[in-house]
């Protein structure tokens, strides 16, 4: 692992140990009297943080009981059906008869899978989702109990599973209107969101949103694909507003360059029946990509949970992969203790139900709150348009707003389903998927990550590093989970520029052995 523009946090935290220790020894000087403040102070503020964390989520306990009641009589009055939600036994037992929960065939499998019927798909899938999607104790049953993940309460032989959905993928049913496309009433119906439901454009539902930024040279001029995918709650815009434009003269001319907007975000299509699993997540991007402009060869740059994305095409295409980089990856390796419960572990990682920082407190209410979630998306992306003129007037047009593009087009049951069933759900996953790139793909890797990201820690990018030794880790001073890219774009392209390079001298020089 080759660490770039920093000290690892290993040795920093063994500095501090022995700092303190000198410190301890240095006590009946009075020379550190100060460090024995800090600590102290820190250690209040600590117990403090978690004294008004406990206040706080027990009253969001409360308040997300309430709003599930809300939402139900809201939905019934506004679209006349009751809809299912993970609080409720409808949710976990299949809502009239939609969906099924299986066992796992072993103690080891990457989670339960649930049987379900889409509409849309006419046939019957067999999905990856993650047990927090309906197992998330309280904070008040955290406190007073500590249990593992409840099993699903109806449960079927995955071999009998697996037998019903070959059989329905085999038959050929009968051909049905197209479902309508809809949009809820508490998500955005703008043309921005919605345009892939237009009558006009029946075939988008099929498709993602791909911004493609083809070469400038000539035709004839060998050229090479690079495939962009962006993290949690962002949209392409994210990439084409920031690195896009300050790529050099010699790389716009030789790479054509796709921007993927994920199912369920930004202009893509956003099902109302979907899971949001990781098997339709990657089966979109390779239908709108990688099928439809017929790539062979290409490059991969993901950032934070696009990362897990990121690695599971590689893993599906390692030959095909000629550099993996990757921006902040949330990957939390799982204790052996903790390896029957990896999604509930991840998901504490992810979001620790702390009111400080800021950012974990809005992971922490995204990730344990079906319905306080619900009410942010309403008031942020319903009204993305209200908030962008908002913007637009206090900042006096000097600011540029694709931030609020990346972060506000999305629904709640696509942020909420993506969140656990990728984040949360990978969590079986990861160092598989690890393990292959380090040891099957020859592709040059490069990982980067902010020291002062609060959302997904620096030790994340470390594991990483750790887990496939050959990658290059660069962790950036001073910058977080977005400024990593924004406020920094001229360098990050070049740090690009340079992996593709390399990767194709790497290539150039094993192609002659």
């Amino acid at each position: 692992m080759h660490i770039a523009g920093t000290t690892c946090v290993w040795q920093e935290k063994a500095a501090a140990a022995a700092s303190a220790a000198m410190g301890a020894a240095g006590a009946g000087s009075g020379g550190n009297w100060r460090v024995a403040a800090m600590a102290i102070l820190a250690a209040a503020g600590g117990a403090l943080n978690c004294a008004i964390s406990f206040i706080v989520f027990s009253f969001l306990d409360v308040l997300d009981m309430v709003l599930c009641v809300v939402y139900k009589l809201i939905d019934y009055a506004v679209e006349a059906e009751w809809k299912p939600c993970y609080c409720s036994s409808a949710a976990r037992d299949g809502a009239g008869g939609a969906a099924v929960f299986v066992a796992p065939a072993t103690a080891a499998a990457a989670g339960p899978k649930v049987v379900r019927l889409s509409p849309s798909m006419e046939k019957m899938q067999l999905e990856d989702v993650s047990d927090t999607l309906y197992v998330r104790p309280s904070v008040m049953a955290d406190a007073t109990k500590k249990s593992g993940p409840a099993a699903p309460s109806l449960t079927v032989s995955p071999a009998i599973a697996e037998l019903i959905r070959g059989k329905i993928d085999r038959a050929a049913p009968p051909r049905r209107p197209p479902p309508r496309h809809a949009p809820c009433w508490s998500d955005c119906d703008c043309k921005l969101c919605h345009s892939w439901s237009s009558g006009a454009a029946t075939s988008r539902s099929s498709h993602l949103y791909v911004h493609v930024q083809s070469p400038t040279t000539p035709s004839g001029v060998e050229t090479e694909d690079v495939v962009f995918i962006h993290g949690f709650i962002s949209s392409s815009v994210f990439w084409t507003e920031t690195i896009f434009p300050v790529f050099s003269t010699a790389a716009r001319g030789r790479y054509r360059m796709f921007a993927v907007d994920l199912l369920g975000f930004g202009r893509s299509p956003k099902p109302a029946d979907s899971l949001y699993t990781m098997r339709e997540h990657v089966e979109m991007i390779e239908r709108s990509v990688l099928q439809r402009y017929r790539l062979r060869k290409f490059h991969v740059v993901a950032h934070s949970l696009g990362s897990v994305l990121a690695l599971a095409l590689a893993v599906k295409y390692p030959d095909a992969v000629k550099s993996l980089t990757l921006l902040a990856p949330p990957y939390f390796p799982v204790p052996k203790e903790e390896a029957g419960a990896a999604t509930q572990y991840v998901m504490r990682r992810v979001a620790p139900r702390r009111v400080w920082p800021p950012i974990a407190f809005g992971a922490s209410m995204a990730c344990w709150y079906e319905h306080v979630s619900r009410t942010i998306c309403l008031t942020i992306c319903r009204h993305h348009r209200t908030w962008d003129r908002l913007f637009r007037l206090f900042t006096r047009n000097r600011m540029r707003t694709f931030l609020i593009e990346a972060f506000m087009c999305h629904t709640h049951n696509a942020a909420w389903h993506t969140l656990h069933n990728i984040i949360c759900g990978s969590a079986g996953k990861m160092d598989s998927y690890l393990d292959v790139v380090s040891g099957e793909l020859g592709c040059e890797v490069a990982v980067f990550h902010g020291r002062d990201d609060e959302l997904l820690p620096v030790e994340c990018t470390l594991a990483v590093g750790a887990r496939v030794p050959r990658a290059r880790v660069t962790v950036y001073d001073r910058k977080d989970h977005i400024t990593i890219i924004v406020g920094q774009e001229k360098l990050f392209a070049a740090e690009l520029e340079a992996i593709w390079r390399r990767s194709n001298t790497a290539g150039a020089d094993a192609g002659g052995e």
